[in-house]
């Protein structure tokens, strides 16, 4: 059966040298007693009572270092693997050694990682990569590691998240948030309404004739979308929501074995089609090379998630405004999940990278992340703290729509074929924005889906 996760040929000698050289464990065999973790993290190792499975046996093989694969170069980050390092690392014998690749090379090396079997311990990946990760075998369950209360205070969005063939192999420092962050005075300055909720969120019709009222009032272009951020996985977390929005999708959830029907659907082709009208009208930035466009105030509207929240404040402060993405036939849309951490198979101690994870899902490390990244806080104890996220607060809408999940807020599709879904959407879209016909494009998405489905037999559990 031919296995998903093509790896990139392009410098992949240089990928497996890096692996060879950063991803060694240390094989000292003694051992060290479990003792209390700092920073809030649970107190005890597990003792089997909170989840299926058994890959921890309460011992930590120690003194030994693990390697952790992070998307991000944020001093949050570093900041945190050396706070475990000084504090309940130092007490448990464990330290971690961070790989920082930033996200721009962190596919190639977790796949090349994982083609020559010298995988990090320590995973940390964003939310759809988890299931083809866990397909193969690269990922474990988190299982007995897990001790009784831990999972109370995450979001359930977080769980779900973590979830594969109902065993959980991962827990995540934040969730996300997205819709449209808007400057206040240009929405008032042509008279259109500003919606608070995504049951008030306006038409396909509406923000249609809202881009056109912005450009009639002098500005150029006036919708941001991040088209500079390229192919990838912004492509299918921004802008599925418009298919699903018109009441299609990016496969058929019931069983993962076609997109026929959903992605391809008239009712998908519909939407998809007002979205290319807006680019050929020139209502959206297609040639922005940064996020200056929003900052300077040129342009009032950015299709974005979270993450541009921190840097957009700081610019706009109180003309600032957070609104629904729009509703293109059956309600309002938005994704969620994100960055999560996970143990791999080849971890050289599951006790020890519990213990990391344990740390960094923390309440102080779930704030210090969060903030860091402007995202959800994965803790409900966290989120309830932060004003923001309250009602009357700049980014309450990002609560809304995940309390409001799977109606709102739509997780990424949970199967291995996620890879070759992201990549046939992200390429129709790249089509369809720049002219190509819709439906053509969308049918051949499909058999793009459907094809790597049928390859991989369906993407069978293997237990």
């Amino acid at each position: 059966m031919r296995k998903p996760w093509v790896i990139r040929l392009v410098g992949l000698f240089a990928v497996l040298m890096l692996i060879a050289s950063a991803c060694g464990d240390d094989d000292d065999d003694d051992t060290t007693p479990t003792t209390t973790p700092s920073d809030g993290a649970t107190t005890t190792m597990s003792d089997g009572g909170g989840m299926e499975g058994a890959p921890c046996d309460g011992e930590i093989d120690g003194p030994l270092t693990l390697t952790l694969t992070a998307h991000s170069s944020e001093p949050a980050y570093t900041d945190s693997v050396a706070a475990f390092n000084a504090g309940p690392g130092a007490d448990l014998g464990i330290t971690v050694e961070l790989i920082d690749l930033g996200e721009s090379a962190y596919e190639d090396f977790i796949q090349a990682a994982a083609a020559s079997d010298d995988l990090p311990d320590i995973i940390d990946m964003d939310g759809p990569f988890l299931y083809n990760f866990a397909w193969n075998g690269f990922v474990q369950p988190l299982g007995n590691c897990v001790p009784d209360g831990k999972l109370a205070d995450f979001l359930p969005s977080i769980i779900e998240q973590g979830m594969y063939n109902d065993e959980l192999y991962s827990l995540g420092s934040f969730d996300s948030g997205m819709g449209i962050w808007a400057k206040r005075s240009a929405l008032e300055g042509i008279d259109a309404r500003i919606p608070e909720t995504s049951e008030d969120a306006w038409t396909a019709e509406e923000f249609d004739q809202i881009l056109r009222d912005l450009e009639a009032s002098g500005i150029d272009s006036p919708l941001d979308i991040k088209w500079w951020y390229g192919a990838g996985e912004w492509r299918p977390y921004g802008f599925a929501t418009i298919v699903q929005s018109a009441g299609g999708d990016i496969i058929d959830r019931t069983d993962f074995q076609s997109a026929d029907g959903k992605l391809n659907s008239p009712e998908a082709v519909a939407a998809m089609t007002q979205f290319q009208t807006w680019a050929e009208d020139g209502l959206i930035d297609l040639d922005a090379v940064d996020d200056n466009n929003f900052i300077t105030g040129d342009v009032p509207l950015s299709w974005v998630g979270h993450w541009m929240y921190g840097d957009y404040k700081a610019a706009l402060g109180d003309d600032l405004v957070l609104v629904p993405l729009p509703d293109f036939g059956t309600g309002s849309k938005a994704g969620m999940g994100s960055w999560n951490w996970a143990m791999s198979t080849e971890a050289a101690d599951p006790d020890a990278v519990w213990a990391f994870i344990d740390f960094v899902t923390s309440p102080d490390q779930v704030k210090t992340i969060a903030d860091a990244e402007s995202a959800v806080p994965s803790l409900k104890s966290v989120l309830d703290a932060d004003p923001t996220f309250q009602p009357g607060g700049d980014r309450y809408l990002y609560v809304l729509n995940l309390e409001a999940a799977p109606d709102v807020a739509l997780p990424r599709p949970a199967t291995p074929a996620y890879g070759a879904i992201r990549n046939a959407f992200s390429d129709a879209l790249a089509d369809i924005v720049t002219g190509a016909d819709v439906q053509e494009t969308l049918d051949n998405a499909v058999a793009e889906i459907d094809d790597d489905i049928e390859a991989n037999e369906g993407y069978p559990i293997i237990n």
